[in-house]
């Protein structure tokens, strides 16, 4: 299927401060965030043009910055701001929301004090995966040869755009072998996640979910916990090792991209996406759609 290049695409984007036609969104060959990684960036939702949780989004696009050593330009306000305007001007109420910041081609070499920060919010039409009946069948994942790295080496707190390359590699080989994304392991070997997206499994009504602190805590994650908290249902956050995959009852993951999507395969081991999964798809789906109303 032929996918329209995003550079060739028609709209908005809020670009250092104002809003810019689409195809003039544009930065140098030379800039430091290509060359060397000094890029950030936040993947958001946006249910009937209000976007979930953005000023945690903002929050946290600010301090992926500054553990990169650079300072986003514009305030937690001002952030959630430009996402509503760039939201309102390209029309469309149900989105994916994509701020991202770099610094520029001032300085081409590993020090780059001197370069811009630039900053840039675009969104597009990104549909959920599936919908209920689908998701239920669950997706099925590799396991990757990758793995996140040790938090001493990397800031693995920061929403960084380097911190991806893996999952790209990681991804490409799960697909090219049928699989729709990979799970990760840990510098360890421990369980972490997928390739951009949480994971949780089930055992004896109870929701276990790996340790954030080699990869990103995410929002959704968050979100998920919360709701089952609501729920009275238990959350055991611990260490999680491969050999124990074949002993839980259901396995989801979710993101900002995947929601809460159901996984009914992870290499040798099966899972029945069954009501635990079920309810927190439904859950997270409230729980998103009430902002879009209140708005």
């Amino acid at each position: 299927m032929s996918v329209l290049p995003f550079d060739q695409r028609d709209g908005w984007i809020w670009f250092d401060g104002a809003l810019v036609p689409w195809q003039d969104a544009k930065l140098h060959v030379l800039s430091h965030g290509l060359h060397y990684a000094s890029s950030v960036f936040e993947g958001e939702r946006a249910y009937g043009g209000a976007i979930f949780k953005s000023t945690q989004h903002s929050e946290r696009f600010r301090r992926s910055a500054e553990l990169l050593d650079f300072t986003i330009p514009y305030s937690v306000a001002e952030l959630d701001a430009a996402k509503a305007m760039v939201v309102a001007k390209n029309g469309i109420p149900d989105v994916y929301v994509r701020p991202v910041a770099w610094r520029g081609s001032e300085m081409m070499a590993v020090a780059a004090q001197d370069a811009t920060v630039h900053v840039a919010i675009a969104t597009w039409a990104w549909p959920s995966m599936f919908d209920v009946e689908q998701k239920m069948k669950g997706i099925r994942l590799d396991i990757a040869d990758w793995r996140r790295p040790d938090p001493k080496t990397a800031p693995s707190a920061s929403k960084a755009a380097g911190l991806y390359m893996i999952a790209t590699m990681s991804k490409h080989a799960a697909e090219r072998k049928g699989y729709a994304d990979a799970l990760m392991l840990d510098w360890q070997g421990r369980v972490a996640e997928c390739t951009g997206a949480n994971v949780f499994f089930t055992r004896d009504g109870a929701l276990h979910t790996p340790i954030a602190d080699c990869f990103l805590d995410g929002l959704t994650r968050q979100t998920v916990i919360e709701l089952a908290h609501h729920r009275g249902i238990e959350v055991v956050e611990r260490r999680i090792m491969p050999d124990e995959l074949g002993s839980f009852n259901e396995c989801f993951i979710c993101g900002t991209g995947a929601e809460v999507t159901p996984v009914s395969e992870i290499g040798p081991h099966t899972y029945r996406p069954g009501n635990l999964s079920r309810t927190l798809v439904e859950d997270y789906s409230a729980a998103v759609q009430p902002i879009a109303k209140a708005a």
